[in-house]
């Protein structure tokens, strides 16, 4: 169809306004192009890690496919967290960004190849039922998928045998040693994996990370747990906020308190023979959430209380925060 020119008489067009359908920003072409390559190169560096995790040796291209299990694992753990919460606040017209993958080189600082993903609301929330449900979406979303990998990690469980092919030295004794690097507990995974060892193997929290599939639900555990924490305006921050107001505050406080208790019980070990000095990683934490993310939530335009529905899973999601916290995340790590 060709456009009237400007001789044309009885041009309706004049007095009506053309009506162009606004491109969201947050979509453009070139911001899909940056997230997809941060995904891209996420994948990358989770997938050398995994290999790692192996103790295979990540610049040999032929053993890249070993690390696909993990990284496939953990990719699918963080994306679910982060596009819960995208597809929530799309549901109430709240601007956000797609998820900016955080990729991190193996071989430097993070063995696990990331730092997570996050996304970037540009727009306010202005109910508490709204905070709510873009806070909660992601942690919910998560873990589902963290709980799928887990289950499908110990069904396809490998007997004693995976470990002495990573551990040749294991096999000539027929025993695992407990020293070196261990993954910590929470409440939730010594109940689970005590369940598990009782009818069938299961390996020990120093090996646990060359099992691909436990590796990634643990970091997912993890990964959860800490967006929970009830400050500022982490997930845990939003949730409790929607649940108590102002009052949230308070908790969070005395939560960064319990932080730095725990930060400081790692400083034991330097006029003792016990305690992990990996503990102290929390006083960091507790500072960078005191200064940076700050304790107190900022308050939402409607302040009307959540429905009862939405009051029993906010909850629920915290007993699952208690659950899955894990007080010291690494052990092995004192000095012998």
């Amino acid at each position: 169809m060709s456009l009237p020119s400007a001789e044309q008489s009885n041009d309706i067009s004049e007095s009506m306004p053309v009506l162009i359908p606004e491109r969201d920003p947050l979509l453009h072409p070139g911001r899909i192009v940056l997230h997809s390559l941060l995904f891209v190169i996420t994948f990358f560096t989770t997938t050398i890690a995994g290999v790692q995790w192996l103790n295979r040796n990540p610049f040999d291209l032929s053993n890249f496919p070993l690390g696909l299990p993990y990284s496939l694992s953990l990719l699918a753990i963080l994306t679910a967290h982060e596009f819960g919460h995208y597809f929530a606040a799309r549901y109430h017209g709240v601007k956000t960004t797609l998820p900016f993958f955080i990729p991190v080189p193996p071989f430097l600082f993070n063995p696990f190849g990331t730092m997570g993903a996050v996304i970037r609301i540009r727009s306010q929330m202005s109910t508490r039922k709204i905070l709510f449900d873009v806070g909660i979406a992601g942690p919910l979303a998560g873990l589902a998928v963290t709980l799928l990998v887990l289950i499908y990690g110990v069904a396809t469980l490998p007997g004693k045998e995976f470990l002495y092919s990573i551990h040749p030295d294991y096999a000539i004794t027929r025993t695992i040693p407990t020293g070196g690097l261990a993954f910590g507990d929470s409440i939730f995974s010594w109940l689970f994996f005590q369940a598990v060892s009782s009818f069938t193997f299961f390996p020990p929290m120093n090996e646990i990370y060359h099992y691909p599939f436990l590796n990634a639900a643990w970091f997912g555990l993890f990964v959860t747990a800490l967006n929970l924490i009830p400050v500022g305006q982490l997930d845990g921050g939003h949730i409790l906020y929607s649940l108590l107001g102002k009052k949230q505050g308070v908790f969070a406080r005395i939560f960064l308190v319990i932080l730095v208790g725990i930060g400081l019980s790692g400083l034991l070990p330097l006029f003792t023979d016990g305690g992990e000095t990996s503990a102290t990683s929390w006083l960091i934490w507790a500072a960078i959430l005191f200064f940076f993310v700050r304790p107190d939530h900022p308050p939402v335009h409607v302040e009307e209380p959540l429905d009862e529905r939405r009051r029993y899973l906010g909850w629920f999601v915290f007993a699952v925060f208690l659950f899955t916290f894990i007080p010291i995340p690494f052990s092995g790590l004192s000095p012998q």
